[in-house]
C-alpha cells in the first residue's frame, strides 16, 4: 500500500510540473531528457512480482532502495553453516542519468573465512536461482572451456556489447554480481544453491502473525480470569464477538458433538489467516508481506486440514472410500468409485490452498496494476495522466476496502470448508447408528401393532 501512496504523491508532482511547462519547452528537449525518459520506463512485471514475492530484507516505507536487514542462514557445499546480515549481500550505488542522481541496489559478494578456506555467497540475478542466495566457485580450466564453447554456440556475436543472459543452468555472469561493479566480459562462476534457513521477509511476517494471534488469545483469556464473565469492550469485545460467531455459528452446527475436539484448530486457523490477510494490507512494518498470496503458506494450512481429516477419520469414512454404497459393478472388478474417492481426498485440500492463494494474490495484483496505470498513461500528456490518476486512486481505495472484506471472507471460508471436510470424516458413524436406531424403533412399533391386531 505504501507503493500506492508514493505513486500518488509522485503523480501529483509530475502533473504540477507538466502544467507549469509551455509547449516550446517540450519541443526543446535535449538528448539528456530523452535518455532520462528512456531509462525511467516502468517494468510492470518486475514491480508486481517484487511486491508479491519474498526477500532477504524488509522494505522501508516510501523507499525502493532502503531495506531493514534480516539474518541470512545458509549451509555451504561442504556442510559448514554461516550466518550473516542480509545487508552484507547488497550495496547502494548512484547512477547519474540526465543530470539526476538515481539510487540503485546491486548485489555484492559476501566473503567468509573459516579454517583457512574462503566461502563466497551472493544473491543471483541472472540465473535459474534468481533472487536466491547462492555459493559461487571459480571454474576449473576444463569447465571453463565447456562454458566458453556453450556461450559461443548459444550467444550471437554482438559488436561492442556482451550478452549477460544465462545460457547454462548453474552458471552466473559475474558482470552483474561481483562487488556491484562490471567485470571484464566472459568471466563465470559455478553456482551452488545452499540449504537456506534464512529469516526472510515472509518468515518474519509469519512470526509476527503468530505473535499477534497469541497476544489476542492470551489477552482475552487473561481478561476473563481478572474480571470473571464481564463482557469486554472495544477491540477485545470485537475479538470475542468473532470467537463466538465462528464457534457457535460455524463450527458447532457443523461438527456437533465433536466441536470441542476440533474447535481449537479451526479457531486458530481462522484468526491466523485473518491476521496474515490484514497485515498484508498495512502500509508499513510489520505489514506489507503478502503471506496468503504465497502458495507455500496456503498449502501448509491445507495440509494441516488434510492430516486432521484423514488421520482422525473413523472406519465408516474409510469404508465409504474403499467400499462405498454403490452398485457392485461400479467398484468391482474395476475400482472406479475407489479411484474417484481417493482422488477426492487430495482435491479437497488442493481447493483450500488454491482458493485462498488466488483470491488474496489477485487482490494485491489488481491494486498494484491500478496504481501503475497512472505512470503508463502519463506518456499521453498531463490531461490524460490527471484523469487516470483520479480514476486509479478511486478504484484503488475501493479495492483496498474490498480487500479488507475479502480478508474476513476468505478466513471464514477456509474455516467453514475445513469444518465440513472434518465433519464428513466424523459423522458417518453417528449417521449409521442413527439409522439403525430408527430401524429398530420402526420394527418395534410394527411388532407392537401386529400384536394388537392378533389380539383382535
Amino acid at each position: 500500500m505504501y507503493r500506492q501512496i508514493q505513486v500518488i504523491l509522485l503523480t501529483i508532482a509530475v502533473m504540477l510540473g507538466s502544467w507549469g511547462c509551455s509547449d516550446n519547452s517540450k519541443s526543446e528537449e535535449g538528448p539528456a531528457e530523452k535518455t532520462e525518459q528512456q531509462e525511467e520506463k516502468l517494468d510492470v512485471k518486475d514491480i508486481i512480482f517484487e511486491h508479491l514475492g519474498d526477500g532477504y530484507g524488509w522494505e522501508v516505507p516510501f523507499s525502493h532502495t532502503q531495506r531493514i536487514p534480516l539474518p541470512v542462514i545458509v549451509r555451504a557445499e561442504d556442510g559448514k553453516w554461516f550466518a550473516f546480515s542480509s545487508a552484507d549481500l547488497t550495496k547502494m550505488v548512484n547512477d547519474t542519468v540526465g543530470g539526476k542522481i538515481h539510487h540503485n541496489v546491486v548485489p555484492v559478494v559476501k566473503v567468509c573465512e573459516r579454517d583457512g578456506k574462503t566461502y563466497r555467497f551472493v544473491i543471483a540475478k541472472v540465473s535459474s536461482h534468481k533472487d536466491k542466495v547462492v555459493e559461487i566457485f571459480d571454474l576449473s580450466p576444463e569447465d571453463r572451456k565447456k562454458v566458453d564453447a556453450e556461450v559461443a554456440k548459444a550467444t550471437p556475436a554482438k559488436e561492442g556489447m556482451y550478452e549477460a543472459e544465462p545460457v547454462i543452468d548453474g552458471y552466473v555472469c559475474v558482470e552483474s554480481v561481483v562487488d556491484g561493479h562490471l567485470q571484464k566480459p566472459g568471466t563465470y562462476y559455478r553456482e551452488y544453491r545452499p540449504l537456506d534457513l534464512s529469516i526472510t521477509k515472509n518468515v518474519l511476517a509469519l512470526f509476527i502473525s503468530v505473535a499477534v494471534v497469541l497476544a489476542m488469545v492470551f489477552g482475552l483469556t487473561g481478561y476473563y480470569r481478572r474480571r470473571g464473565m464481564r463482557a469486554p469492550r472495544k477491540g477485545m469485545g470485537f475479538f470475542e464477538m468473532l470467537v463466538g460467531f465462528v464457534y457457535y455459528d460455524t463450527i458447532k452446527p457443523t461438527l456437533g458433538d465433536n466441536t470441542r475436539k476440533f474447535a481449537p484448530y479451526l479457531l486458530t486457523a481462522f484468526f491466523f489467516i485473518l491476521t496474515m490477510n490484514l497485515l498484508g494490507l498495512i502500509v508499513i512494518f510489520p505489514g506489507g508481506a503478502n503471506l496468503t498470496g504465497n502458495i507455500a503458506v496456503t498449502l501448509v494450512l491445507a495440509v494441516c486440514t488434510f492430516l486432521l481429516t484423514n488421520i482422525l477419520g473413523n472406519k465408516h469414512y474409510w469404508k465409504e472410500i474403499f467400499w462405498p454404497d454403490v452398485p457392485i459393478w461400479l467398484k468391482f472388478p474395476l475400482p472406479i468409485m475407489q479411484c474417484i474417492e481417493i482422488f477426492g481426498i487430495f482435491t479437497k485440500p488442493a481447493a483450500l490452498a488454491v482458493r485462498l492463494f488466488a483470491n488474496m494474490m489477485g487482490g494485491h495484483m489488481i491494486v498494484i496494476t491500478l496504481t501503475l496505470l497512472i505512470f503508463i498513461f502519463a506518456a499521453f500528456g498531463a490531461a490524460v495522466a490527471g484523469g487516470t490518476a483520479v480514476i486509479s486512486v478511486l478504484f484503488t481505495v475501493f479495492m483496498l476496502a474490498l480487500d479488507v472484506l475479502v480478508s474476513f471472507i476468505q478466513a471464514y471460508v477456509f474455516t467453514l470448508l475445513s469444518a465440513l471436510f472434518i465433519a464428513m470424516a466424523q459423522q458417518h458413524e453417528e449417521h449409521e447408528e442413527h439409522k439403525d436406531k430408527e430401524a429398530e424403533e420402526e420394527h418395534r412399533l410394527l411388532a407392537k401393532e401386529a400384536a394388537q391386531i392378533d389380539k383382535i
